[in-house]
């Protein structure tokens, strides 16, 4: 079945775009949501001379995603998150994460376009990439670190000593 996305739908295409799907998933879910219509022939005339006229809001789009897109190619981000003595994050590190750091770096992006493509459950190194149009999109580098780990590595080293010091002074103390 032919339709036209009256939206953005993640993992099949974007707004006003002409796609197959199957039967079901367009007559139960797409066409109900409000996020397609069935491509018939008027709706295809419909669509091309909406398509005409918006061509150069469509190029001003792009073009302000491109920008957005040059302000974010230098960028790399921090993330730090609650780790185990393994070195297991608690939970993991999400797109809300990214997009939190990111507004916090002044680039206001909606955690929505933000995809990671694998999932983040231990220290190191990750690429995010942030979909800004359907034609530019901005791989941003960011490296989870481990927010509690001074605390780890330092509270055996300082108690160790300390419980044993006392111990073996009040022993000959008490003879």
């Amino acid at each position: 079945m032919k339709i036209i996305l009256k939206e953005d739908v993640a993992n099949l295409g974007y707004k006003d775009d002409v796609v197959e799907v199957k039967n079901g998933y367009g007559r139960n879910y797409l066409i109900p949501q409000g996020k397609a219509i069935l491509a018939t022939p008027s709706a295809m005339k419909v669509l091309a001379e909406n398509l005409k006229q918006r061509a150069h809001k469509i190029a001003k789009i792009k073009a302000d995603a491109e920008a957005i897109a040059a302000t974010l190619a230098g960028v790399s981000l921090t993330i730090p998150a609650k780790v185990s003595e393994t070195g297991i994050i608690y939970g993991s590190v999400s797109n809300i994460q990214v997009a939190e750091a990111l507004e916090a770096k002044g680039h206001k992006v909606d955690r929505k376009i933000i995809s990671i493509k694998e999932t983040v459950k231990q220290v190191g190194q990750y690429m995010a990439t942030v979909r800004l149009h359907k034609e530019v999109a901005v791989e941003i580098p960011f490296e989870v670190v481990a927010e509690n780990a001074p605390v780890v590595e330092e509270a055996p080293v300082e108690a160790a000593p300390a419980v044993d010091a006392p111990a073996q002074e009040e022993a000959p103390a008490a003879e």
